[in-house]
């Protein structure tokens, strides 16, 4: 094997976290701009990557040359002035555990391959189906990203209603009631096991895309009135555009009477469950059938740790069916393998990154970060309504707040790409009934009411050079 690379890890890794460390420092202390955008050729050209692609060079040497330029052109989670996606700023303690995975590589998806991630992983999800309600009856796994939940969920979802599609082939009767404004994963997860785009029907929504429960009776009829099988009605808690949660204990209620399978896509909200100020966001949520919890959304995880949680762990257990002898067969095993109960066949630590936060900060800890964050925003929406020319009109129910400036003068999206182009802050946008804003998504204590000031200050001198 050629290992001449010239990179050992005593040195190699000495030298990554020196960079590492001053790049968070600078982060943290707003010293470099949030993100400055560079056309791709220009940034391969900077960092050499066709030649060391094809030729190496990457030694212990020049290493910490290559990451300076690396992570001065990425996109700065740790800045007090990045308030755009749902993408959770690392705690340490995440990075740490990404660090120890990156060496090991302990494949856990058989136990006797990663015995401890395994192990990990249990008991995070036991945490995890307690906060829920489940923790008797339940069942779940970590997966790679809420988009492969929702598909894991959706194939959950299908085998509960029609059990022979595995073996058999789906049958076309079947269709998913789900808001408007999902994510657009469900969409995708309901294409990709085989019912079309086409089987999902919109569930009505009120003036801010949240579902009107009301409606839902009525919509169940027409569907089976129409030989349509209803395979799960989802709702969203928190909606990603909006932040705000559907109505799910109503909702829990009217699909348990019409013997509807209940999935709560979650991944950003369902961390309200740790406070208990913000908990009653989620009433109901134990009487659902399914729900997606990100880690890497509001539980300081970095990228990608996602909890997919069942009710009824029947209901994991039989989804997939398949058999891979060379794996799964029978022995004497001191553990437990998820790899027949999961998409993934090689899986990453990724419990582990959640596990080493919750170590270092605590249950309450975490509960604390997320009532900081939901409080926060309600006070920077007040000051950006208090704020002249500027409206903040639609309810703030966790950390996104959705605002516009001068909309009759000024276009959104144009405001928003001249404010990031300077650096100085990174926000989002996104469209409520037609309707443009721009989107904040606090996702760390550090951003502050000073930050908010100087965003509003920011925008306003942006939007005077539109005019």
């Amino acid at each position: 094997m050629n290992n001449h690379a010239g990179i050992s890890y005593s040195q190699g890794a000495k030298k990554a976290l020196e960079e590492l460390v001053n790049y968070l420092k600078n982060s943290r202390e707003g010293k470099s701009p949030v993100v400055e955008l560079r056309p791709m050729a220009e940034l391969a050209a900077d960092l050499n990557l066709a030649q060391q692609i094809r030729e190496g060079g990457l030694n212990d040497e020049n290493i910490q040359e290559f990451l300076h330029k690396y992570l001065d052109h990425s996109m700065h989670m740790h800045h007090p002035r990045y308030m755009g996606h749902q993408v959770a700023v690392p705690h340490p303690a995440s990075a740490i555990a990404d660090m120890v995975h990156g060496l090991i590589c302990n494949a856990m998806s058989i136990y006797e391959m990663g015995p401890v991630a395994a192990t990990i992983e249990r008991e995070v999800v036991q945490w995890m189906l307690e906060k829920v309600g489940w923790q008797v009856e339940g069942g779940g796994l970590f997966t790679d990203g809420g988009s492969l939940a929702n598909i894991h969920a959706m194939l959950a979802a299908r085998a509960a209603l029609d059990p022979h599609a595995w073996t058999k082939g789906v049958r076309q009767d079947m269709v998913v009631l789900a808001p408007e404004n999902s994510h657009y994963s469900v969409a995708r997860a309901v294409s990709i096991i085989g019912l079309g785009h086409e089987s999902i029907v919109p569930i009505p929504t009120d003036r801010f895309e949240v579902v009107i429960p009301d409606t839902l009776p009525d919509l169940i009829h027409q569907q089976r009135d129409q030989g349509k099988a209803i395979m799960a009605i989802v709702a969203n808690a928190c909606a990603t555009s909006t932040g705000l949660y559907d109505p799910i204990d109503e909702i829990a209620d009217i699909c348990q009477e019409h013997h509807c399978w209940f999935h709560i896509d979650s991944p950003h909200g369902a961390t309200a469950l740790l406070s208990e100020k913000y908990r009653p966001l989620l009433k109901g949520i134990e009487k659902a059938d399914s729900v997606i919890w990100d880690a890497h959304k509001m539980m300081q995880t970095s990228s990608l740790s996602t909890a997919l949680l069942f009710k009824n762990k029947e209901h994991y257990y039989q989804t997939l069916s398949q058999k891979a002898s060379y794996l799964i067969h029978e022995k004497e095993n001191p553990g437990y393998d998820v790899l027949p109960y999961q998409i993934e066949c090689t899986k990453a630590a990724i419990a582990a990154k959640l596990f080493f936060v919750l170590a270092a900060v605590g249950e309450k800890g975490m509960g604390d970060f997320i009532e900081n964050l939901y409080n926060n925003s309600r006070t920077f929406a007040t000051m950006i309504n208090n704020r002249q020319g500027f409206e903040s009109n639609i309810p703030v129910e966790s950390n996104i707040i959705l605002f516009r400036y001068q909309p009759d003068k000024i276009n959104q999206l144009t405001l928003r790409e001249k404010l990031i182009k300077t650096g100085s802050f990174y926000i989002t946008s996104t469209e409520v009934k037609g309707v443009r804003y721009l989107r904040l998504v606090i996702m760390q204590e550090s951003s502050t009411a000073e930050h908010i000031e100087a965003l509003l200050d920011k925008i306003t001198e942006v939007a005077e050079g539109l005019n």
